[in-house]
């Protein structure tokens, strides 16, 4: 295709990722599974183009950006609260399913060298952040959960990556060293940590002494390449680098970025993500085409993969289920002092866990990149994305119903008790009023600005109020805000009806309209409505 050809299949692209989810928004599924069933029967009109997928470019392209964004809005503390889990699923899990698939695949096509079975293994094993942060979205799930399948996703990558690193050198020299797989692992775990950790705290240096949002954002979208291409470079994990980053980053934005930066930069980000997502699962189904060209068709890539494909399917749902039991309640049947830390958990936390297991992007791209020639290499590129459909499809739409009918409320996990939110703002509030109050007085002894302390005595009253009557107050507060709203919109609509009796400048009316949006965006969070963080 030459240039102008695809730049319209990108525009294409991006209309399918608009429209599908509104012509499925009907059916129990979810965006991410009706992008991927729309790719695919985007892929079986013989008008549409083969697309055909460079891995590393698709890897470089849209795995460090959405990687940072996803350990950008990760709550450090509950990260690390929940680490023990994470690294049991990130790299225990990841490492069993290999070997099961890697064992299974060998029953299945005894031709396949044992090396190629595990590179399978090692391609399908690890969940993908992209898929689970687009499948989980919206889904009534604790957060504990939630902490735990996004930190895992984060973070599989690396040792998946690993196993494929190994398995395929193992194809192609016909040796295995157990000393150097050890050693590249530590290299591409500790190296990749280190590296994401330097270049997050250079980072934020270097953003902390920009004010203009739009170099702010820019830096932040070049920080997320810079890691993952740079690490690799180096021999390190990108994927460990970008998240190490994204950590770094997302834990001091709080001091750093101003209040304007932090908007613009949040809605930008916002934008693109939603875009690259989309975009992802779309060109996931479109990828189909080629794999089926290859094998000859349909019926004959059924012939050829469909019993490895259906067995490894199979095999990486039950692997993932396998592991997710016993490694829940098998430590605290061992330790006594973390079952009285951490009690266990009810079977059903243990079978959304184990279910929510969706491949995505890195196992296609990994899965694409194997060398030409590479035994089997056809049969493995259908049973990967037979896998990926799979999950994304069946057990992407199925979770939401799992949830509803097996989950239960659940007794809150014994933690250090915190301030509520409107505990919190009491005491923020009582802080500005402080400072308001401690200013030096005016030559007359007056306090300089009485009316803004005044203001703030009232915001204090209303907070500490909110805070010791909050429940009986859940109606007036709704009212309130509710009128509050009201009033917005009617001094919105008036600054309207004054542009278009050119009345006021565009000028005015942009600037009065933004300082409406802000409020508008405020009472919203303080009602309860929407969050400012996704």
């Amino acid at each position: 295709m030459n240039p102008l050809e695809i730049f319209q299949l990108i525009l294409g692209l991006l209309a399918a990722a608009l429209v599908l989810p509104m012509v499925t928004r009907r059916l129990p599924l979810p965006p991410a599974a009706a992008l991927v069933l729309g790719g695919m029967l985007l892929a079986a009109v013989p008008a549409t183009p083969s697309v055909e997928l460079d891995p590393d470019l698709i890897m470089v392209l849209f795995l460090p950006p959405l990687l940072l964004a996803s350990a950008f809005f990760t709550v450090w503390r509950d990260f690390r609260a929940e680490l023990r889990p994470i690294l049991l699923l990130a790299i225990g899990a990841v490492t069993f399913t290999t070997l099961l698939v890697g064992w299974v695949t060998k029953l299945v096509v005894p031709t396949l060298p044992w090396a190629a079975c595990f590179a399978l293994g090692a391609i399908v094993s690890p969940p993908d952040a992209v898929a689970a942060k687009a499948v989980l979205h919206g889904l009534p799930l604790p957060r504990r959960i939630v902490t735990i399948l996004e930190g895992e996703s984060l973070v599989n990558d690396a040792s998946g990556l690993l196993l494929y690193r190994l398995a395929v050198a193992s194809v192609l020299t016909g040796t295995f060293s157990v000393g150097a797989a050890a050693f590249s692992f530590l290299w591409l775990g500790i190296g990749g940590v280190a590296f994401g950790f330097v270049l997050g705290r250079l980072a934020i240096w270097i953003i902390g002494r920009r004010k203009e949002p739009h170099e702010v954002i820019l830096i932040s979208f070049l920080t997320s390449w810079v890691a993952y291409i740079a690490a690799d470079l180096l021999g390190t994990s990108g994927v460990l680098s970008v998240v190490t980053c994204g950590l770094v980053m997302g834990w001091r934005q709080h001091e750093v970025l101003t209040a304007r930066v932090r908007t613009e930069a949040r809605a930008v980000w916002e934008f693109t993500i939603a875009v690259l997502e989309s975009l992802v699962f779309v060109l996931i189904g479109l990828s189909l085409r080629g794999v089926l060209n290859r094998l000859g068709g349909l019926e004959s890539a059924f012939a050829a993969a469909g019993p490895v494909a259906l067995a490894v399917v199979l095999t990486v749902v039950g692997a993932r289920l396998m592991w997710v039991f016993p490694g829940t309640y098998l430590p605290r049947w061992l330790s006594s002092s973390l079952r009285a830390r951490d009690p266990s958990p009810r079977p059903w936390t243990a079978l959304v866990i184990g279910w929510a297991g969706m491949r995505g992007v890195v196992s296609l791209a990994a899965a694409l990149a194997l060398p030409l020639g590479f035994p089997g290499r056809d049969v493995l590129l259908f049973t990967t994305f037979s896998v990926i459909s799979a999950t994304v499809l069946i057990q992407g739409s199925t979770l939401a119903l799992l949830i509803r009918v097996f989950a239960k409320p659940l007794s809150p996990r014994a933690a250090p008790k915190m301030l509520s939110e409107s505990a919190a703002r009491a005491q923020v509030t009582a802080a500005s009023l402080h400072m308001l109050e401690s200013m030096p007085p005016g030559a007359g002894g007056e306090p300089l600005h009485p009316q803004l302390i005044e203001e703030y005595r009232r915001r204090v009253h209303i907070t500490s109020r909110v805070r010791d009557h909050e429940e009986a107050l859940v109606g007036r507060r709704r009212e309130h805000f509710a009128a509050a709203l009201q009033a917005l919109a009617a001094g919105r609509s008036r600054l309207i009806q004054l542009h278009r009796a050119e009345e006021i400048h565009d000028s005015v009316l942009h600037s009065v309209e933004a300082e409406l949006d802000f409020e508008e965006l405020r009472l919203r969070q303080l009602a309860g409505e929407e969050s400012l963080v996704p």
